[in-house]
């Protein structure tokens, strides 16, 4: 027990020097990072973590330790200029599967470092990792197209041929609600270069997962836990509306989360069928399988 506690402040004082000598975060952050890393690196062995059929677990695992961390919105949206906001105190749907994907990544290459952690979750939140306004990856299609790229996921293509869910995509939501972004409104340069990004998605035809198939027993093989749950929309001018982690329970799929309804963290208790039907305008998912 001792020598727990005492790697424990190890861990965490490196983390918290790390934090400083950046300027990025506040120390509670680096400290929860730190303590997350530890906690899920000793539930599983230094084997186990290399094998990639064990991602899924550790995925789910690592989202577990978020449960019950307060839903709050717009949470990069706090500082005058664009920079890399590290905030496990508080997430919306986006930066919980973000900052899940961050320790994932940092754990699979062995390290325990925040600067790991910090390089991780730029790239998987920027074009190219390149921290600026209009590089962050606002809409989930660039999202995926990013990760894709930098070999960090792929969409699972493959499970939408059997299904017949399909959108043309017709962007325009930031341009068209400007007051919704400060960082945007006013600033003609960054909008312009936002719209340039909507018009590259705009007329792309996406599939997907028909809502109405969620029930279909044929997903159990489809999607794993600890894939990226990704809930396509009809409302004009966006492409996606939410996003999550598959959890697989007791033969149902279920949806961990970061919830604006539950105000925190959850595992839903509905299915995902079940709470999708509860939302008109979620006509489908997408899969994305972290690598």
């Amino acid at each position: 027990m001792l020598f727990r506690l005492i790697h424990i402040v190890a861990f965490v004082l490196f983390a918290v020097s790390s934090a400083h000598s950046q300027s990025v975060t506040a120390t509670d952050d680096s400290t929860r990072v730190a303590e997350i890393i530890y906690n899920v690196t000793h539930t599983f062995d230094g084997s186990s973590i290399k094998n990639t059929c064990n991602t899924e677990s550790i995925i789910v695992a690592i989202g577990k330790q978020m449960l019950g961390i307060p839903y709050v919105g717009k949470t990069l949206e706090v500082n005058p200029t664009e920079q890399l906001v590290i905030n496990l105190r508080q997430l919306d749907c986006t930066t919980f599967v973000e900052n899940v994907l961050a320790i994932y990544l940092t754990i699979k290459a062995g390290s325990c470092s925040f600067d790991g952690f910090k390089s991780n979750l730029r790239r998987i939140r920027y074009n190219g990792g390149v921290i600026a306004y209009e590089n962050r990856l606002h809409y989930f299609t660039s999202w995926i197209d990013n990760a894709e790229k930098q070999g960090i996921a792929n969409e699972c293509h493959n499970v939408y041929k059997h299904f017949n869910g399909s959108q043309q995509l017709n962007i325009s939501f930031m341009t068209t609600h400007p007051a919704l972004y400060p960082m945007m409104n006013g600033n003609s340069e960054i909008t312009q270069k936002i719209k340039a990004t909507e018009k590259a998605l705009t007329g792309r035809i996406q599939h997907y997962i028909p809502q109405r198939n969620l029930n279909n027993p044929a997903l159990k093989t489809l999607i794993h836990n600890g894939d990226i749950i990704v809930i396509v929309t009809n409302k004009p001018g966006l492409d996606t509306s939410h996003i999550g982690l598959a959890v697989w329970q007791k033969g149902t799929l279920h949806l961990m989360n970061a919830s604006s309804i539950h105000k925190k963290v959850v595992v839903e208790p509905m299915t995902l069928y079940q709470y999708m039907q509860r939302h008109p305008s979620q006509i489908g998912i997408r899969v994305v399988r972290i690598n």
